[in-house]
């Protein structure tokens, strides 16, 4: 299955959410950018507010380009236990590098406008474009659920089944169209995977808060295609 773009994989999510029960009116928090956009589909299906959680990667020393976890605004964190072992991160490094993602997760929400809703007695749904390493998934489902979400959903449209078994040792319920265990790239499944820009997300989350829940509903327009591997 390939999607034409997030808008599409978007609408699909959310037509395959809205099946479940349960999840009507949830708050939906994308994973900028490039989730948000798949997140505005889920909410309008849902007739759920949409929000923003920014995760940003924690780096190994020397390798800025490994991931070794990932933290929130918040500070919830998670680290990957492996990575810590193989690479002998220092706690002392690992404690710096957590507080300088977490103040830039900070700013970067608060570029975003603050688009946070209140999540405390509330079912969340967590939602990226896919989940490759699912670090700042992981983070993400933390934060959730230490605002007091009453219910952590992971909803992606495509993961491999080794993360998302990773994941739901985190969430309530995770939710993806494909599991596939040859995932190399998320992108492998757009046709438009183009990058996503900064004031494209801010204009989502501002349209979208203009709008009453009553207008949250799309019509799907893949319905022809039937997801596989949820």
């Amino acid at each position: 299955m390939m999607w034409k773009d997030r808008e599409e994989a978007g609408e699909l999510l959310g037509q395959h959410l809205r099946g479940i029960g349960g999840l009507e009116g949830a708050v939906v928090l994308g994973i900028p950018r490039g989730g948000v956009v798949v997140a505005a589909g889920v909410a309008d299906a849902l007739g759920g507010e949409l929000g923003v959680i920014v995760a940003r990667k924690l780096r190994a020393p020397h390798q800025p380009e490994l991931a070794i976890g990932a933290v929130t605004s918040d500070g919830s964190v998670w680290v990957e236990p492996r990575a810590l072992r193989v690479l002998g991160v220092d706690p002392e490094y690992l404690e710096a590098e957590r507080m300088h993602q977490s103040e830039e997760a900070r700013r970067r929400e608060t570029l975003f406008g603050g688009h946070r809703p209140s999540l405390a007695g509330k079912p969340v749904i967590v939602v990226d474009d896919g989940i490759a390493t699912g670090a700042t998934a992981m983070a993400a489902l933390r934060a959730a659920r230490a605002a007091g979400a009453t219910t952590v959903v992971l909803a992606a449209p495509v993961a491999s089944p080794e993360r998302a078994d990773m994941l739901r040792g985190e969430a309530d319920l995770v939710v993806c169209l494909i599991e596939d265990p040859n995932l190399y790239a998320v992108g492998q499944y757009y046709e438009d995977f183009r990058a996503i820009e900064d004031d494209e997300v801010m204009s989502l989350l501002e349209s979208h808060g203009r709008k009453p829940s009553t207008e949250r509903r799309t019509s799907t327009r893949g319905m022809a295609r039937r997801p596989s591997g949820a």
